[in-house]
Formats: C-alpha cells, structure tokens, sequence
C-alpha cells in the first residue's frame, strides 16, 4: 500500500475551514466537515437566487438554474439521470415516503427482508408499513466476526412474496462494506427491488448505481462534505409508477420531481452541487463522472492507508476490541470506521475523555439496535465509534490510539 501522500493531503486540509484548529474531527460517519466552497454556494444562493421557481424574474431563473446543477450533480455521483433524482430534508424522511408509497402497491402477506447491519432509517419504515398493509419483515442475520450480512441466510430468507430486499451498502456502525451486487442479484432473481441504503458509503467509495445493480439507492449530503440534505435515486419506471402524494401540479412533473413535496432547500442543493464539484476535482479526467472514478480511487487509497496504520496498531492495546474486520490485510472489506470498547470503561466517558483532548469521536449504538443487540452492547451505552475521513491525518488516527490506550490504561 502506499505512503500518505501528505502535500496532497496538506492541499486537501487547507480547503476546509474546520480543519485549521487542532481538534481531530473523527466524528464523521455522523456527518463531515464541508470545503469553502460549499460554504461559499450555500451563502451565493441566498444572496443571489433566493427565490422560488418559475418565476418571470432573474432571481427566480438563478434558482432554477441552482436546482438544475444539483440535479446534474446528484446524477454524476451516483451514476443515474438528473430526472431520477429526488431530493428531501434527510435520508430518513425520503425513505419513509419511499416506503409508504411502494407498500401501497403490495398486497397483504407480501414479504420485506431487511437485515441486522443496516441503520434503522432502512429498517423501520419498513416495519411500519409491514404493520399498516399486512405485510411480513424478515431479518437476515450477520456473520461473526466479521459483521458481513449472511448471504445464505440472506438467500434462504428469500421467496416468491419477497417484494423489498433492504440493504446497506457500508455499515455505519462497523464499517462492514456489503456484497451489494449479489445481494441485489439475488433480490432481482427473487422478483424483489434491490434497495440500498449509501448514506455511511457515499463518503468513502464511488457509488455507480448501474454497475451495484440497485433500484433505489438514498444517501445525505451531510455525510460526504455537503450541507444537511436527503438524496435518493431509483430507476424511473418505479418513480413514474408509484403513487406519490402532493400538491395538485399543473403540467407534466418529471419523475422525480412527485416526490418532493413543496419547495426544496435550493441553498442545500446549491451546497450539494458544490460538493459533488469538489469531490471531482480530486481527480483527473475529461469529464466530471470520470473525475469522480479517479478521485474515489484516491480517496480510497488513502482511507486504507489510515485504517491499516489503526490496525496494526490497536491490535497491541489490551483491554480495546474492535468490533467487525480487524485484519490490517482486509481494510478493502470495510470502511475506516471504527466500532471499539474499552474494557471497564463506559462509551460515553471514553468519549468525553477523548474530546477533552481534543479528539471527536461518537458513543452509542448510531441507530444500528439490531447490530448492538447482536453485539451485546444494546442499553449498555453501545460502543465508541472513530472515524477516518479523505481529509484524516497519520497523526491524527495517532492521537486517538494514544488517547485511546490512556483510557484503557
């Protein structure tokens, strides 16, 4: 694997303003830090487009011109068309209005597989629905030690009144990253949608919706250097088909555009837009999804990087575990996110402990219950969780051992 490259990293630290003190933000599977440039698209569109849409001014054309580029850009991340996309307050909300509108097309007795990884945002909707239509949830369990989804247990889950298989494609809480295109085969051949939940993968791994298979993928700006915002995508004919509740529309509403109801944050997307443009420009190509390719590629790189340097070093603190893939040959197989417990120590004081030297990292179970309980860790305060951005240092995942083996100590 190769070295850090640190003038690379030092022109990437720079960009975000959050960077420039001496807190280690470790805390980033709960939201990143955002470049000045995002800052800068958030405050442009409030100062130079802050209208609604549609309207016979130039303010209102500016917004529309805001709302076109982030659709684009949405698009170019993830691999689809602009009129696939759809925008909301936050993964959550967007899932849960997903997830009503398909129930209504299912009939009682029809089946929702979802599984023990996946943060609840992709778990509870559908036992909501399973509750209001008559439908059955079943939950696919995970392999120990290494916290991947059982994919026997997840193909034996599967029948011919299987209608939703929902999945992550990364775990939030472990770093776990998913075989999503089996997973997803095995949903199609099943007759069921492959619905894929990209919110803690997006940051880390470039997200190609054709090549994972997925019919609908949602993830948050928020967690890969954008303002708060919900994302979602899924193949036209099911955002064309579904019933979708809103506002009496005058015209034809692209597919997308019925799932949002009301006016959408355009400052957010404007943000979104520019995040998705820095991202791209940490590549190299001749076009801004080609950029992306190559900048996820050295994203990765470098992610790997940082989390072997963790592994092979927390490996020697006695009393600290980590919970998941903790093989420093097998970073490829997961994300720099760290779920860890200290022997005798409470998540919450390790926290606590951890931020009053100036190092962020999260306590608790993330929404992943499903995943705690199998832990063992569900109402004992979860587990502390540590995670690597593209813009982490050597020395700050350093820091956290150090702290970390103090609070072991």
């Amino acid at each position: 694997m190769p070295p850090v490259n640190q003038a690379w990293l030092a022109q990437v630290r720079a960009r975000f303003p959050a960077l420039a003190g001496d807190v280690a933000r470790l805390d980033g599977p709960g939201g990143s830090q955002v470049p000045q440039c995002v800052v800068a698209a958030v405050a442009g569109c409030l100062t130079e487009a802050n209208a609604n849409l549609d309207g016979a001014f130039a303010a209102s054309a500016a917004a529309g011109a805001v709302m076109a580029a982030g659709r684009q850009a949405a698009a170019d991340l993830v691999g689809g068309s602009p009129a696939e996309i759809v925008f909301g307050p936050n993964m959550s909300t967007l899932n849960f209005q997903f997830a009503h509108a398909v129930a209504r097309t299912l009939e009682p007795g029809d089946e929702i597989v979802t599984t023990v990884l996946d943060h609840d945002a992709n778990v509870s909707p559908w036992l909501q629905v399973a509750e209001d239509h008559g439908l059955y949830v079943r939950t696919v369990p995970v392999t120990d030690p290494d916290l991947a989804i059982d994919l026997r247990a997840m193909e034996a889950s599967l029948s011919p009144r299987t209608r939703i298989v929902a999945f992550t494609l990364a775990s939030n809480a472990v770093g776990t990253v998913t075989a999503a295109r089996r997973i997803a085969d095995l949903a199609h051949d099943a007759g069921a949608l492959a619905w894929a939940d990209a919110v803690h993968f997006a940051p880390h791994r470039r997200i190609d919706v054709r090549e994972l298979g997925v019919d609908v993928l949602l993830c948050s700006p928020y967690k890969f250097f954008g303002p708060h915002l919900g994302l979602a995508w899924a193949r036209r004919q099911l955002l064309e088909s579904w019933p979708a509740d809103r506002v009496r529309p005058s015209g034809e509403t692209p597919a997308g555009h019925r799932f949002e109801l009301g006016t959408q944050s355009h400052e957010a997307i404007a943000g979104l837009a520019a995040a998705v443009e820095y991202l791209s420009s940490l590549g190299a190509g001749l076009d801004r999804r080609s950029r992306l390719d190559s900048a996820f590629a050295r994203i990765r790189s470098h992610e790997e990087a940082l989390a072997r340097r963790f592994l092979l070093s927390v490996a020697g603190i006695p009393g600290v575990t980590v919970h998941g893939i903790a093989d420093p040959e097998r970073t490829g197989e997961r994300t720099p996110t760290f779920c860890v417990t200290v022997a005798g120590r409470d998540p919450r004081a390790v926290a606590e402990r951890l931020a009053r030297r100036g190092v962020n990292v999260w306590d608790g179970n993330y929404y992943a219950p499903e995943l705690m309980t199998h832990l063992g860790l569900e109402g004992r305060g979860g587990a502390v969780r540590i995670g690597f951005l593209h813009y982490t240092t050597p020395d700050e995942v350093d820091r956290a051992l150090t702290e970390l083996r103090i609070a072991a100590g």
